[in-house]
């Protein structure tokens, strides 16, 4: 029982995460998808539309239809999230006819945290690509990926050896790249939204692989900023029954400003503790993955007294959707094909990564290939999703490119903008990123497996 706690603890942690093959409701003639709505999306143009493509052009792709893999943890943490994503988005791209008339499905690749491998090998014997999935144990399955050459645009990455690996475009930000992805949000907070509490910071991470290594990354680089740690603290993976030692903790210190790298449910509990006592810090940091509506009731009775922060890092959230009308498609398509699902921060990226392979597949015509749909998108050295994301270089890594950051509170009324200061439409950009100077590892390579970009068809 206790190893069982361990791994949901871990899974929680990572917060990354939901088998039977999926296919998007479409009409379907002898041709492929009947076109009724249009394949347009945000600012891009056809993106998914009726054509005659034919061929058996590489695995996972026939004459009528295209199968993608897409990771989750579904298994586990019980979260549709990425499922969810993908039966949105292909049941819409299917009814605007498809890619060139091919009906687009997808198989969903449990993982149930710790079967990374065994997926991923299912994977790479039928899947033509992985794409707007994640795991949170996701290293485990990069060298079997690499090895068959399967390309992937995933929703989220959680480990070192995966985040920006070969094979992979992936857009937003993780607490495990070589750089602080959070550098311009936790300036904000400390300089600006809530001068002074960078004198009394602290720091609660899930005693975990996945999280523990980002206590101490995050502490270099708010110590470089000049902000004081007071309070640095573990929590233990099998879960914690009373909350009430860690807020007397922190309220004994008198931290400001807290960061929070765990499962918001837990995060919740915490503020309960620490609102009952009546004791206020000046921000939380809840970190994006509690950007849903699950925590807004979770921690409905402390975010009157508790300021409740998330970096969307450079992802235009739903309260823009009057502004931004990618976020307003997003939600109507919700709507239309599964109106019960929530939209999460992970679902917003996995939904990018969706309109990547739509786009970058639609491109290559009747030469569907790997290879075509993964130049077709390293092309893009601008890429919005259509509007849903601040411009991303997709041809240079992303560890080396200045950032964006927007941010949002959790109110009794859902998450809202505040004022961040945005200097491009929703966000702020411009942020040159901490480097950490402790090395954090290296992700995996071609060449890690004895292959090169030029094997890929």
């Amino acid at each position: 029982m206790r190893s069982q706690r361990i791994l949901v603890a871990l899974m929680a942690a990572a917060l990354v995460v939901a088998g039977c093959g999926r296919e998007g409701g479409a009409t379907e003639t002898e041709g492929g998808p009947a076109a009724a709505v249009s394949g347009d999306f945000g600012d891009l143009s056809g993106i998914c539309g009726p054509g005659d493509a034919r061929g058996a052009t590489a695995q996972g792709v026939t004459d009528t239809q295209i199968q993608v893999g897409v990771f989750s943890d579904m298994g586990f943490t019980k979260n549709p999230e990425f499922d969810a994503a993908a039966q949105v988005f292909t049941s819409w791209c299917n009814e605007a006819g498809g890619i060139n008339g091919r009906t687009l499905t997808y198989e969903i690749r449990d993982s149930r945290l710790t079967e990374v491998r065994q997926r991923m090998l299912d994977a790479c014997r039928e899947d033509f690509f992985l794409v707007g999935g994640g795991s949170a144990l996701d290293g485990l399955g990069v060298k079997d990926r690499l090895s068959c050459l399967l390309p992937e645009f995933p929703g989220q990455v959680a480990q070192i050896a995966n985040i920006g690996s070969d094979l992979q475009l992936a857009v937003g930000a993780s607490a495990a790249e070589n750089v602080n992805p959070y550098t311009g949000f936790q300036q904000w907070l400390i300089d600006e939204a809530h001068p002074g509490s960078g004198e009394a910071i602290g720091i609660i991470n899930g005693d975990s692989p996945v999280t523990k290594a980002m206590g101490p990354k995050m502490v270099e680089s708010l110590r470089a900023h000049g902000a004081r740690i007071v309070y640095d603290e573990l929590y233990p993976a099998s879960g914690v029954a009373d909350w009430t030692p860690y807020a007397q903790a922190i309220k004994s210190r008198n931290v400001r400003g807290l960061i929070f790298f765990g499962d918001f449910r837990s995060l919740a509990k915490l503020e309960d503790v620490l609102t009952g006592m009546d004791y206020r810090l000046d921000w939380i940091d809840a970190n994006a993955n509690a950007y849903n509506p699950e925590f807004v009731e979770l921690a409905a009775d402390s975010l009157a007294a508790q300021n409740n922060y998330a970096d969307l890092s450079g992802i235009a959230p739903l309260d823009a959707a009057d502004r931004v009308p990618a976020v307003r498609q997003v939600l109507d398509l919700y709507q239309r094909y599964a109106p019960d699902a929530a939209i999460t921060f992970p679902a917003l990226k996995a939904f990018s990564a969706w309109v990547l392979f739509a786009k970058s597949a639609t491109a290559c015509g009747d030469r569907l290939t790997r290879a075509c749909v993964f130049d077709n998108a390293r092309q893009e050295t601008a890429w919005t999703g259509g509007g849903l994301l601040a411009p991303v270089d997709l041809s240079t890594p992303l560890s080396d490119q200045p950032r964006c950051f927007n941010v949002q509170k959790a109110t009794p009324d859902g998450w809202r903008a505040v004022d961040f200061g945005a200097t491009d439409g929703v966000y702020r950009c411009g942020v040159t990123p901490y480097r950490y100077a402790t090395p954090v590892g290296a992700p995996m390579t071609l060449a890690d497996v004895g292959k090169s970009l030029a094997d890929l068809e």
